[in-house]
């Protein structure tokens, strides 16, 4: 009887053992940013807003895409995204040489708000889902 007890009490041990750990933190959901985006980024000085198109496709937590202005041609992006934050950055060629545009922001539903860094100089964007993707959501 003892030699029993014994053996379910070393076999409850093992299990014990081999079953697996919970995870020390859940993981943090990742924000749905694929789709079409019109972005806003706050003009030079008082100057008007710049509207552009952000189209996004979203692989787990890697970004890829393109922004485009209306006067100009699109501009691929590649980032990522941690929970609700969004980064991404893009090379923009211009007659002065290569610009580089560093994207980051929060997304809360069908809306991102950020700023975009380029050199020095930051300024403030947002992003809103275009009607057709938020309604098909």
């Amino acid at each position: 009887m003892a030699k029993h007890l014994i053996i379910i009490a070393l076999a409850s041990f093992a299990l014990l053992i081999a079953r697996p750990a919970a995870p020390a933190q859940a993981q943090t959901k990742l924000a749905s940013v694929g789709g079409a985006w019109q972005v806003s980024m706050q003009g030079q000085g008082t100057g008007p807003a710049v509207k552009q198109t952000l189209a996004i496709a979203q692989k787990g937590a890697a970004i890829s895409g393109t922004l485009k202005a209306p006067q100009g041609s699109a501009v691929p992006i590649s980032g990522t995204v941690k929970g609700a934050n969004i980064a991404f950055s893009l090379k923009r060629h211009t007659p002065d040489g290569d610009v580089t545009q560093e994207f980051a922001g929060t997304v809360a539903g069908d809306s991102i708000t950020g700023t975009v860094t380029q050199g020095q100089f930051q300024i403030g964007w947002t992003a809103v889902r275009s009607k057709q993707q938020a309604a098909a959501r």
